[in-house]
């Protein structure tokens, strides 16, 4: 059972001060040790700083904020649970219409724990080292610019690409920007990475996916252009041609929390959030 709770919420959302509230009257009405925590958009630094003697973190805010807590912690392995504010609401497991039921049901133990794989991105030079939820871009700063990207798998030359850039995701991932890039639909429960180019201009060019244990390494062909490589579309990187970019499995698995008796299974958020595989005229 959880011990200790921190609440981490994005001030930047209107209403997320008012649902704080709400959670920390249904905790303190238990007798729950908790504690508030702030998240400030785009900074690393305050992250960093977040209380780490912790058994729970509940997330107030949209997906943008549950994937930087949830990176976070993971490194902890301190599960999360998430509140959506947001849009989609991907992976939060409640929305406001259900935080007294569905906290209350989280505090008497009906939830489970679901492990979701990581990456680990970074350079021999030690000039950055990302983690990622959900993916790793590696795309070119200027617009309507392709790069010249070659891919390596296992230090063996795969395929090179003249493309705007190329996505290694995780499955968690492949329903974000990987499926707006034409990527495959991924179960989370797969251990396997996708590698998905961006408006390649090449027929050939497809999306490949490989076993979670092989090494992924890019290289930049010859350019002047601004390259960056940019963890959850978060944290970010500029490097130069000579920078290779590697990518393997993170040892670490983000934790996220789902109460047991809730619709939440792959395929249901699937059609809820994307209307996946439901026809307009169906009464399914």
């Amino acid at each position: 059972m959880f011990e200790k709770i921190a609440i981490i919420y994005n001030d930047e959302i209107k209403t997320s001060e008012e649902v704080l509230a709400r959670i920390c009257a249904i905790l303190k009405s238990t007798g729950k040790n908790y504690i508030i925590q702030k998240i400030i958009p785009d900074c690393t630094k305050k992250t960093e700083e977040f209380e780490r003697d912790i058994s729970l973190a509940i997330v107030i805010g949209g997906d943008g904020t549950l994937i930087s807590v949830t990176r976070f912690y993971a490194q902890f392995d301190i599960p999360v649970f998430g509140i959506n504010l947001g849009r989609l609401g991907f992976l939060a497991q409640l929305q406001v219409n259900e935080i007294e039921t569905g906290i209350k049901k989280l505090l008497s133990g009906e939830y489970k724990i679901e492990e979701r794989l990581m990456l680990k991105c970074f350079n021999e030079e030690h000039k950055f080292d990302f983690n990622a939820l959900n993916d790793i871009v590696i795309k070119g700063g200027n617009l309507a610019r392709t790069e010249r990207l070659y891919l390596y798998i296992n230090d063996e030359l795969v395929s090179d690409y003249l493309a705007d850039g190329l996505i290694i995701s995780t499955p968690t991932g492949s329903t974000a920007y990987t499926l707006s890039a034409g990527g495959p639909i991924v179960h989370p429960a797969v251990d396997v990475m996708i590698i998905v180019p961006i408006c390649a201009h090449s027929l050939a060019a497809r999306p490949l996916v490989v076993p979670v244990f092989e090494k992924i390494t890019i290289k930049m062909g010859s350019s002047k252009n601004n390259v960056y490589v940019t963890a959850d579309g978060q944290k970010n990187f500029k490097f130069t041609e000579k920078t290779k970019v590697h990518i393997i499995q993170n040892p670490k698995k983000a934790k996220l929390v789902f109460l047991k008796d809730k619709e939440t299974s792959f395929y249901s958020v699937l059609k809820e959030k994307l209307n996946w595989g439901v026809s307009p005229k169906s009464n399914a």
